[in-house]
């Protein structure tokens, strides 16, 4: 911009009178994402897993919410809910699946084909952790990951677990199968390069490929089980982080710890156990569609939940302590040892295939992940509400039914994991259900505001009955004039025009968490437009 276009942009901003913003739009409230910018030159990037580590145990990332300052999730629309789009899409709590679709998950009906070969095209030897890349007859690409010897079923089963489930809780995640295969099954490429133990880079050739088999443990008929999940689609482009921006995506405008899906994913986690829920297990991909090119947003990697370490069975530490955590040491020297953590008292079954799960010790407010999470760091009792609806929304046969797709060949395995999630589940509603007002679902029928009040529906601890007040809202000026005729939740007024309503519900004599639902009237009828929550 030259000097003189600058001197005219000044003095319209300052001659020009500000009006003040309306609350609500007529497109309000918002239910997807507006359409993307085109993010075609996002480039690839690459994120160390050991500067991930460091620089979010040591660093205080991203505009934390303080005593003083308090920033709301700012990718919600005037409900409070996140919009679908790259980062998130609504589903089973708005629109309950069927226990067939919460198993099939993000796909379901792509597993590898049965007729001819699975061909090896790329594989990870080396390490504690084996594992290939390989293509079948339909020339799809699949990426192939083991249990370890010492707890068979345990990593692949936790993995398809959880997939299910933060797919029914709206994320984009891989699509995840579990198979069964004889070694005869498998076939090496051409030309498949990898690094030896010595860092070497060589082609591949069949001994390879056998002792990669012998880290597998072997099912009872000789072969081995395995987990897969297709490639993504789009074009891999790196992790995100979970605060600021990425820089060079157009459409990410929301610092990410004031995003409230990833906010609320602290409470995910902790109910699932994915204490391995970092930036290093997440994928960014360049989608497109038409001619735009957008950034889609991805969790994976969930081999470090329920009860597994992905290596091994989890202690009970994880969850507990952060990873690199040096707070808890000089209290243990003055008390030498005897200031035993909650946590410490965890004791889990002899069931291999479920490693190191419980609920018995589970503190839902003090589950913490391998490192302080920026945006698990930064939620509010509102982000910690919109969690929990979601959680105590699966009913116990669907959490049995979720269970059910790891296919533990021992029945009290899968019993046990599935009573564990119940019970992680009922402790997550008692507290984070009491934080805010818990009544959610606003709807406008036969006259009235009715909603869910999740207290009683889940049962909640409840202090006296509800209480309403109705107002008249000015959507301009934000004014509101109270109707005092209006005392319960008939809707009052019957204006032909467009005008807004506001009203405010308390229980008992708590009004510091009350809700202010605010509705629409027009020609057409009367919708709820908008509703914030205090606490």
């Amino acid at each position: 911009m030259n000097n003189n276009l600058l001197k005219l942009a000044l003095l319209l901003a300052v001659s020009i009178p500000v009006v003040a913003a309306e609350k609500f739009y007529a497109d309000d409230p918002l239910q997807n994402e507006p359409r993307p910018r085109n993010a075609a030159t996002v480039k690839p990037r690459k994120l160390n897993d050991y500067y991930d580590l460091l620089e979010n145990s040591f660093k205080k990332r991203g505009e934390r919410n303080t005593a003083k300052k308090t920033i709301r999730a700012r990718d919600v629309n005037t409900l409070g809910e996140p919009m679908d789009g790259a980062w998130y899409t609504h589903r089973h709590y708005w629109n309950p699946m069927s226990d067939e679709q919460l198993q099939l998950g993000a796909g379901g009906k792509n597993p590898p084909s049965e007729a001819g070969p699975w061909t090896v095209v790329s594989a990870k030897l080396e390490g504690i952790s084996p594992g290939f890349v390989m293509k079948d007859s339909k020339g799809d690409r699949y990426y192939v990951k083991f249990d370890p010897m010492s707890n068979p079923e345990m990593a692949t089963g936790a993995e398809m677990i959880v997939a299910r489930f933060l797919y029914a809780l709206g994320y984009h995640v891989p699509d995840y199968y579990l198979i069964h295969f004889k070694a005869d099954k498998l076939a090496l490429g051409t030309d498949v390069k990898f690094r030896d133990s010595n860092g070497r880079e060589r082609p591949m050739v069949q001994p390879d490929l056998d002792k990669l088999l012998t880290k597998i443990p072997q099912t009872a008929d000789g072969g081995y089980r395995a987990i897969v999940s297709i490639q993504i689609e789009g074009k891999p482009v790196g992790p995100f982080k979970y605060f600021g921006t990425r820089g060079d995506d157009p459409n990410d405008v929301v610092p990410h710890e004031h995003r409230r899906e990833l906010r609320a994913l602290g409470v995910f986690a902790a109910w699932l156990d994915h204490n391995d829920s970092r930036s290093i297990n997440t994928l960014d991909t360049l989608v497109q569609e038409g001619d735009v090119a957008y950034v889609r947003h991805h969790l994976m990697d969930f081999g470090s939940t329920l009860g597994s370490a992905t290596v091994e069975a989890k202690t009970a530490r994880f969850g507990g302590e952060y990873y690199l955590d040096f707070k808890s040491a000089p209290k243990q020297m003055v008390t030498l040892g005897l200031a035993v953590p909650y946590w410490a008292h965890a004791r889990y079954p002899d069931y291999p295939a479920v490693g190191g799960f419980e609920s018995a010790t589970f503190r839902p407010d003090r589950w913490i992940p391998d490192y302080p999470n920026p945006s698990f760091v930064n939620r509010l009792p509102d982000d910690e509400f919109w969690a929990a609806k979601q959680v105590v929304a699966f009913t116990n046969d669907q959490i049995r039914a979720i269970v059910k797709v790891a296919q533990f060949s021992d029945p009290n395995a899968e019993r046990y994991i599935a009573d564990t999630l119940i019970a992680r589940r009922d402790k997550i509603g008692r507290v984070y259900l009491t934080k805010v007002l818990p009544l959610d679902r606003f709807a406008v029928a036969n006259g009235e505001l009715v909603f869910h009040d999740l207290a009683k529906e889940y049962a909640s601890e409840e202090k006296g009955p509800l209480h309403v007040t109705w107002s008249s809202f000015d959507n301009k000026t934000s004014q509101k004039a109270p109707i005092a005729a209006a005392q319960d939740f008939h809707i009052p007024g019957d204006d032909p025009g467009t005008s807004y309503l506001a009203a405010e519900i308390w229980r008992g004599d708590n009004k510091a968490k009350m809700i202010t639902v605010y509705l629409r009237q027009t020609g057409a009828g009367t919708e709820v437009v908008g509703v914030d929550r205090a606490w």
